[in-house]
């Protein structure tokens, strides 16, 4: 079942009916426009806020009280996306690390929006808690750690941010090629030790060397780019056919990619048929001394096969970004208490292990704050839910009518036919659940 938004506008009221203090406390509707937010100034006379004098703009709508609208943001969200809620008036909570399940639902209970990264597990146990709940931000690429078929079904829109960190990511891939190509970690880890050892056998230039990229979306395009400026050649594969940037080019299998490419490296989304997406057969396959990195989802590389490729010698090489399990927050939590396999894959020579930092910059997590935040915000004040995942696209205008007791309701019903004939809507049928 999907969902559906309806808008109504110009719906007159007496002044007296208004209620500035009035809570959001259902998914169900939600009445806008708040003071803060792409409109003009309000300064408060009395009991009553008035409008700034704005010289020929037109009215705005009487707001609601934002101070009533509470936000947790969890995983140490960045501080851009936290100045841009609060500068919206709104009750911002931030936690800097994830919540395990049962206290994650005490602490959502009476939440409108909450904001997440990776590490936070928003199941359809915890929605159903979250009584208040109109929208979830997810301050990253991937959206498999909610539930979205729930948060639909309930009239929970949810947010990501799928472009904010590609450079990000397509950079440290760069940097991992290059890394694994000369043997880099290795060698550091050796003069830490205080072992001097200057080889050359096994090191190589990636100029020439051919470069397979597994899912060619916004990171895989932009790193293809990357790749072809340091004299790479770059093949792709990718489940629909997509034009190339540069001289990129597609192949017809991935069978095929494994066996033409030196580096391959993985950037898909976690789904059932993306699950150990690279496994026995698949290195089989691989060229021998070739390198295979994953800064997509741990899921997609089978980990136990890869550390079996890597000391019968097939592959020279591996970096790995993602894991199957990743600990909620820092520490010395990378065991095999966590994965079974941990401690052999640490063992293993050149091998670049990094804990999920794909994405982790200033200037990402800067563009991930503010695109999140700001798409949150649009959706609470205006009812626009451009960049939500798991409903339809609606971009609806600022509310700058010149009656000042008018209101926007947004209803979100079931996605059926019937439902806008015959007063429905007033009737209260075909709600969400």
């Amino acid at each position: 079942m999907t969902s559906a938004l309806d808008v109504t506008e110009g719906i007159e009221i007496e002044p007296s009916s208004i209620e500035l203090a009035r809570r959001v406390s259902s998914s169900l509707g939600v009445s806008t426009s708040p003071k803060g937010f792409h409109t003009p100034p309000w300064t408060k006379s009395g009991s009553h806020l008035t409008r700034a004098n704005t010289g020929g703009l037109a009215k705005q709508l009487k707001p609601f009280a934002t101070e009533d609208i509470k936000i947790l943001l969890l995983e140490n969200v960045n501080v851009t996306g936290r100045d841009l809620l609060e500068s919206q008036g709104y009750q911002v909570t931030h936690l800097k690390s994830a919540l395990p399940e049962d206290e994650l639902i005490k602490n959502i209970r009476d939440v409108h929006v909450i904001g997440i990264r990776s590490k936070t597990k928003l199941t359809a146990r915890v929605l159903g808690e979250a009584k208040n709940l109109i929208a979830v931000g997810c301050f990253c690429i991937g959206t498999n750690q909610v539930d979205t078929q729930y948060a639909a079904e309930h009239g929970i829109a949810v947010f990501n941010s799928p472009f904010s960190n590609s450079r990000s990511v397509a950079e440290l891939v760069i940097a991992e090629i290059i890394s694994l190509a000369r043997q880099l970690g290795d060698r550091s880890n050796e003069l830490h030790k205080g072992t001097w050892n200057k080889v050359s056998n096994g090191c190589w230039e990636i100029r020439g060397k051919t470069l397979g990229i597994i899912g060619y979306g916004h990171i895989g395009s932009q790193l293809s780019v990357l790749a072809e400026a340091f004299g790479m050649t770059v093949i792709y594969y990718d489940a629909v056919n997509l034009m190339a940037l540069g001289t990129a080019k597609q192949v017809p299998t991935l069978e095929a990619l494994l066996r033409a490419a030196d580096f391959v490296t993985c950037h898909v989304p976690e789904l059932p048929e993306t699950t150990n997406l690279i496994s026995s057969k698949e290195m089989d396959f691989m060229k021998d001394g070739s390198y295979l990195i994953n800064a997509s989802r741990g899921s997609v590389i089978d980990i136990p096969a890869l550390i079996d490729s890597m000391r019968s010698g097939k592959l020279a090489g591996a970096a790995l970004d993602v894991y199957p399990a990743e600990p909620g927050g820092n520490g010395d939590y990378f065991t095999n208490e966590l994965n079974p396999w941990a401690e052999n894959l640490r063992s293993l020579k050149n091998i670049i292990l990094t804990p999920h930092i794909g994405g982790s910059t200033e200037e990402a997590q800067s563009a991930i704050g503010i695109e999140v935040s700001a798409a949150l915000a649009r959706y609470v004040n205006e009812g626009t839910t451009l960049g939500a995942v798991n409903m339809p696209e609606v971009n609806l205008r600022s509310l700058t009518l010149d009656e000042p007791n008018h209101v926007r309701v947004i209803y979100i019903h079931r996605n059926i036919p019937g439902v806008l004939r015959g007063g429905e809507i007033e009737r209260g049928r075909h709600l969400l659940p």
